[in-house]
Parts: structure tokens; C-alpha cells; sequence
């Protein structure tokens, strides 16, 4: 503990360090704080919140959060006290996401080698650009890209890849590097030396397509849209309709980007057809695989992906099927320089071509950022901890969850699936209750059934019993998808999603 002779006290009885402007740890002036505030992350949130016993959410409102919470930025400093307090309050106003009964995203759970590997680099501080200010992490990405590629499909992992802040950033790389590909010269001249570009994905694709489309000057309009099957499957006959309509139109297509688990239907597009297509029009596949990217990890589910390693790049979220913790996603290309011929700034402060080692390790000039976080080491840690062997029997107990909880539910009363068999491991569904029940016909029914998974949600929000997300789709009125991303389920935990469903809707009045 620090003597008193290195305390102030300008706030009554709160008594703050002395220099507690200065960013630097210092043993006697911030061990006692520093264990303490460990001490809370271990006990109340890492093992206190992932009790099924313990809330996954304790509802406030914003203005009872306002409250609870001084959110404003003050003029005088906080104690240590202060601040402990407030980790406390922050905590217990958070979504508990590593609660096993939060299932409302594609991304759940916190896995306890990914957390430690992600304290570890917030305590290392790096930035990924150069070998000399990230050894380790820059060894450390070229080694967990280059089998990422080997498991993708492509010969002795050959190509190149990049770690980036979410899978929309990775689905925009790939509207760059296919454009780079085809018209190197948009890098100096910009959208206006080229001809109207256009690209296609299917109208249940992720919508980072046609905004980093908009973003980077290609244009919302050209980002066409393919139909679907009853599935949630690209209709590749239309696929190839609208490549033969932009180009009679005087359009130049450049790129097809097919979905390996959509995110609503967790549905995966016909890859090998869809490969063939690209070859016949000379066409850039990528795969938006951040959802389903996992299922390659296991001899039993990659044929979900078959012709994956066909395409000319990939994006992979590991944070998602993989449960690392967010955010861990790369942008795998088969393609070895366009990553850094389409980037590349040679910034002279930065990536000098003098230095006293092999500068081809100073990786940061391929990606748009600068400095970046280390988040290969989180998913390198998890995979040193459980081997790709337990990476595979992850993928196939989250399968076999989804597969138990879709037949359970199907043979109860008040249960209805928008798909027979799903093909991930979101499963979607309505619950009916009570009241509609024998309605189907009614010329309301629909308009009643849209209102039952909101009434739902805020009884299971305001319990905190559970989290489970609803949407419309299409014409398909609001349902409810149950996301299965947490390995530590079984299947007593299937029926107590079904049991709460029917505990909180069976007597809801619309």
C-alpha cells in the first residue's frame, strides 16, 4: 500500500495517488487496485455470471442506468474505491454474454484461454504492423493464416491473409482486392478509369456487402441482389440471369460473393455451382463464410462448404462458430500480392527498406489500419489449449444441439419451424400460444402472430431468464432463432429453452 505521504485528497474523505495522471503501473501505487479489480472480473463476472442460476441480463432502463451510473467525465480524479465500484455497477448492468442461456447473437460464451490470451495482449499493448514492434504476432499471424488456408483448401495454405476489426471489413478487403485484380489502376486513378462495376450476393447476405460496396465508391445500386430459394440457397439459374442482364445493360461484373451460413437462416449457398459460374464470366468468388467458417474444422460438417476451396478469398470469423472472443475475424485470399499491391502506402516512418532484418515480416502495409490489435494470439492460445481435435468436437456438439432442439421442438404443441431441416446451428421457429391456436385460418392471424415474439422477448429481457432474438423475414412474420454457439450446452438445457418458451408465451393475448 502506498504511504500516506503519496496520497491527496481533494475529494473529502476519497483518497487518490499522488501523479495519478501518470499512465504507468508502479507496484506500490497500484498493486493493491490491480489484484482487486482481477479478483472482481474472475469472481462476479467470469465465474459468478456463467451460473445458469445467475440472470443473463439485469433489465434497466436507460434512465434507471443514468442513475445507477455517473456516466459523465469529471474535472477531479476517482479513487481507487471509485473505480472498483464502478467496474461492479458496469458489470451488473451488462448483457451477461457468457451466461449459457444467452443465445441472441452469433457469438456467445467466453471462452476461459481465449480471455486470458486477450488479457495478455491488453497488458502487452502491441500494434501489429512490424516485426520490430510485434515479433511474436506478426510470426505468430503467418503461421494461424497459413493452416487457416491449408483447412479452406488451398495447397500447402498458400496465399495470404489478414486479421481485421469484424467480418464487414473483411467482406469489404474483398471488394477491393477483386477490383484491384481486375483494374490495378483504380489504386492512383480512382472509380472514374474504370467502367461501371457491378457485383452480386444473394438478398439474405450479410448487408456489409452493399455498404462497404457504397463505402468504397462501387455504389449501393451496384451491388445486385440475388434471389433465393425456400432454404435460404442463392438461386444460381437467377445468379446467372443477372450477370447476362449487367452485362447487356453495358455493366462490367466483377465479383460474386456467396454466403457460407447466412445469418439469419444459417443457410449455405451452392458453392461449386456458383464456382463454375465465376470461371465461365471471368468472375472474383468470395465466400462469406464468418458464420459457417467453423464447421470446417470438422470431418463431419465441412461438406456444408464443399467448393469453398474453389473461391478466390474467404472471410472466417473465429469469434463466431470458433466461440474466441470478439473480435477475431480474418480475410483469407488465395491471391499472394494483391493484399499489398492494392494497399501498400510505403509509408517511410513506418516500413523503412533498410532495416537490419528481412523486412518481408513487416506485414502492416497490406491492411487499410494502422495500428491493430493482436487478435491472433486469443484464438492462437485456444488453439494451443484444445487442439483442432477439440475445435472438432466443439463444432459437433453445437450441431448435435441444434439438431436435438429442432426434432424436440417439432414434436411439441405450440411449436413451429420456418425451416424442416436447418443447416447451421441457428434454428428458427414461432412460438404460438393459447390464443391462436386453431386460428390459422383467420384473415388476422399473421397480423396476431407478428405481435407474439415482442410480448415474448420483453418477458424474457425483463426476467432475465434467457435471451433469444426475433426478426421478420421476408414475408414470414416476426420468429424467434435460437443461436447455438456454446459447446457447454446439452441437452437438458434444449428442453429448458423449449419449457421457458412456453412458460412465458403460453398465455400471451393478442
Amino acid at each position: 500500500m502506498p504511504a500516506d505521504s503519496d496520497l491527496i485528497v481533494p475529494n473529502g474523505d476519497d483518497r487518490v495517488e499522488k501523479d495519478h495522471f501518470k499512465s504507468l503501473a508502479e507496484r506500490s501505487k497500484h498493486e493493491d487496485f490491480l489484484r482487486r479489480a482481477v479478483d472482481l472480473l474472475v469472481e462476479r463476472v467470469v465465474f459468478g455470471r456463467s451460473l445458469r442460476t445467475s440472470k443473463v441480463v439485469e433489465w434497466a432502463s436507460p434512465e434507471d442506468i443514468k442513475k445507477a451510473i455517473d456516466l459523465k467525465p469529471r474535472e477531479s480524479p476517482a479513487s481507487h474505491e471509485e473505480l472498483l465500484a464502478v467496474m461492479a455497477d458496469v458489470a451488473r448492468y451488462s448483457v451477461n454474454t457468457s451466461h449459457p442461456y444467452f443465445v441472441n447473437q452469433l457469438f456467445s460464451t467466453v471462452d476461459p484461454y481465449g480471455l486470458v490470451g486477450q488479457w495478455l495482449t491488453d497488458a502487452l499493448n502491441p500494434s501489429v504492423y512490424t516485426f520490430e514492434v510485434a515479433p511474436v504476432f506478426t510470426l505468430m499471424e503467418e503461421e494461424v493464416l497459413r493452416e487457416m488456408r491449408a483447412i479452406v483448401g488451398w495447397p500447402e495454405g498458400d496465399g495470404d491473409g489478414i486479421f481485421c476489426p469484424g467480418g464487414s471489413i473483411a467482406n469489404g478487403y474483398a471488394i477491393s482486392c477483386a477490383r484491384h485484380f481486375f483494374y490495378p489502376e483504380v489504386k492512383s486513378k480512382g472509380v472514374y478509369a474504370v467502367p461501371r462495376l457491378v457485383l452480386f450476393t444473394s438478398e439474405l447476405a450479410h448487408y456489409s456487402t452493399k455498404k462497404l460496396a457504397t463505402f468504397m465508391g462501387i455504389g449501393g445500386d451496384n451491388c445486385i441482389m440475388v434471389k433465393t430459394d425456400k432454404n435460404g440457397k442463392i438461386v444460381v439459374e437467377d445468379l446467372e440471369a443477372k450477370i447476362v442482364e449487367a452485362i447487356e445493360e453495358g455493366a462490367t461484373p466483377f465479383l460474386v460473393t456467396a454466403t457460407a451460413g447466412t445469418t439469419v437462416y444459417g443457410a449455405f449457398d451452392p458453392l461449386l455451382p456458383i464456382s463454375a459460374l465465376c470461371k465461365k464470366y471471368n468472375l472474383w468468388l468470395h465466400v462469406d463464410a464468418a458464420w459457417g467458417g467453423g464447421a470446417l474444422m470438422s470431418k463431419k460438417h465441412r461438406h456444408l462448404l464443399n467448393g469453398i476451396e474453389l473461391a478466390d478469398s474467404v472471410t472466417w470469423n473465429p469469434h463466431k462458430l470458433l466461440a474466441a472472443p470478439q473480435q477475431c475475424s480474418t480475410f483469407l485470399i488465395r491471391h499472394k500480392n494483391v493484399l499489398k499491391e492494392g494497399h501498400s502506402s510505403n509509408a517511410k516512418y513506418l516500413f523503412q527498406k533498410d532495416k537490419f532484418y528481412d523486412t518481408s515480416y513487416d506485414t502492416g502495409d497490406k491492411h487499410i489500419q494502422c495500428g491493430r490489435r493482436a487478435d491472433v494470439f486469443k484464438f492462437w492460445f485456444m488453439w494451443k489449449a484444445k487442439g483442432s481435435e477439440g475445435f472438432e468436437k466443439h463444432i459437433d456438439a453445437l450441431f448435435d444441439n441444434a439438431a436435438f432442439f429442432t426434432e424436440h421442438i417439432r414434436q411439441r404443441e405450440g411449436f413451429k419451424l420456418v425451416l424442416d431441416k436447418p443447416e447451421c446451428t441457428n434454428i428458427m421457429f414461432w412460438y404460438i400460444p393459447t390464443c391462436l391456436r386453431g386460428c390459422e385460418n383467420d384473415p388476422d392471424y399473421k397480423e396476431r402472430l407478428h405481435k407474439v415474439a415482442p410480448k415474448i422477448k420483453e418477458r424474457m429481457i425483463k426476467e432475465g431468464s434467457m435471451m433469444v432474438t426475433y426478426q421478420p423475414q421476408g414475408d414470414l412474420v416476426n420468429f424467434f432463432r435460437i443461436v447455438f454457439q456454446n459447446s457447454a450446452l446439452d441437452h437438458k438445457d434444449m428442453v429448458y429453452f423449449a419449457n421457458e418458451f412456453e412458460r412465458l408465451g403460453r398465455d400471451v393475448v393478442v
